[in-house]
């Protein structure tokens, strides 16, 4: 039997597709997901025609429509108009659910944050929080992130009215409310730059022991992963900082990741390298028993919030602004499709151009060697339909155009997933 067809016998009939949460689930994760813009949900058709893809993106999360702001804008007034919008997506779809987020310093109304509050006078006002806003979404999260930043970029604890009231209790006090709002999803404390294992990361673990230790549930660790082309750490790095999670007995995944070009236009060694590192991302998910899944904060960057954060950055997502795959969506589609199938032999690509080779302690976007005499370039006959540069063309079951336009020429990353490169 040909490799592509072992290949294919392999994966079928989950992830035939070839699309990025049937991968994820055939390499073993329980999805691959992303958080939906509120405002885009009835107003995008081109945009939702993706989102309600499930075997692309098997789990969503709410940007907005959940935080405490969107839910309780005045005391004892409960209103979910937002907040149920992207739940009713995922029902809709039958896709996996991340509700986010309970306590956190940020988007807080400011009869919370601007009030003068006692130990005595703020718990009720979290635990009532907590209670009626799982209790309207009991039964469709996964998860919770119940807790979510709790830690300054220093590594030192952030000074928020919580914190300032209660000191660490307010985690045990958030935890224990939100078990008792709802037993049966995941609660997860969840932040960002814990991937670059220093002083944040540190006080995480501290996070989890304290939590622990006052005898209150916590299911999972949620790191962000807002990180950056050329300074995301290696697949072993981020690894091994996962790990140390999952010894305490907490599940871990990728709950915002996005990897932001500090410079646009981003140039095609840029562009690759940035699909090495997302790879090297969601390998590092594969490689820990107990990472659950990858979550991309937005999928494309036609609705990303980093160029309005990071003057000048951008493109941090996997589709462009026109809802195309980037040369990151390859690179995902790969190291899930290399996982999935266990292949006897992977190379990486050697083009020096397109900077696909990294160091062997990380997994790039990788081809698959086949004993098959197809070869690594398709076209159609001459006149036919042309594909852009990074779109692709070729693929189990693709039906578009299969030439590139010059200079390009259609590589094959995977059986499933050919690209003009």
């Amino acid at each position: 039997m040909h490799t592509h067809a072992l290949l294919a016998a392999l994966l079928a009939p989950a992830t035939v597709s070839a699309q990025l949460n049937s991968l994820a689930v055939a390499a073993g994760l329980k999805y691959f997901g992303t958080a939906v813009r509120e405002g885009s949900v009835s107003s995008d058709s081109a945009y939702m025609a993706i989102v309600n893809n499930k075997n692309e993106l098997g789990q969503v999360v709410s940007e907005n429509g959940q935080k405490w702001d969107a839910t309780e804008p005045s005391r004892n007034t409960f209103t979910y108009t937002q907040g149920d919008i992207v739940p009713n997506v995922a029902k809709k779809n039958g896709q996996y659910l991340r509700c986010h987020t309970l306590t956190w310093h940020s988007q807080l109304p400011s009869w919370v944050s601007s009030g003068s509050w006692t130990r005595a006078t703020l718990q009720p006002v979290i635990e009532t929080h907590i209670s009626n806003v799982m209790a309207h979404y009991l039964g469709q999260c996964y998860a919770w992130d119940v807790v979510n930043e709790a830690i300054a970029d220093d590594g030192t604890w952030r000074d928020s009215v919580f914190y300032r009231t209660f000191s660490t209790d307010f985690l045990a006090i958030s935890f224990n409310a939100a078990k008792k709002a709802d037993p049966n999803t995941k609660l997860y404390y969840n932040d960002y730059n814990l991937e670059y294992n220093g002083a944040k990361t540190e006080r995480a673990l501290e996070v989890v022991n304290i939590i622990q230790k006052a005898g209150a549930p916590i299911d999972g660790v949620g790191f962000q992963a807002h990180l950056i082309v050329g300074s995301t750490p290696s697949r072993s790095s981020l690894a091994t900082v996962l790990k140390r999670f999952t010894a305490l007995n907490v599940e871990v995944a990728y709950t915002e990741l996005d990897i932001r070009h500090s410079s646009l236009p981003a140039s095609t060694s840029a562009l690759a390298t940035q699909g090495n590192d997302f790879a090297n991302v969601v390998g590092s998910c594969l490689d820990v028993t107990g990472c659950v899944g990858v979550t991309v904060w937005g999928f494309t960057d036609k609705y990303s919030w980093v160029p309005s954060t990071f003057s000048g950055a951008g493109d941090a997502l996997i589709y462009d602004s026109n809802l195309n795959k980037k040369a990151a969506w390859t690179s995902i589609s790969s190291v899930l499709a290399a996982k999935a199938t266990n292949p006897v032999t992977l190379v990486t690509s050697t083009k020096a151009t397109t900077a696909t080779s990294v160091a062997a302690t990380t997994t790039p976007v990788v081809v698959v060697t086949t004993t098959s005499s197809a070869p690594a370039t398709t076209s159609t006959a001459s006149g036919g339909a042309e594909a852009a540069h990074w779109a692709q063309c070729g693929g189990t079951g693709w039906t578009g155009a299969t030439k590139c336009q010059s200079p390009w020429t259609c590589k094959v990353s995977n059986p499933y997933y050919s690209q003009c490169l």
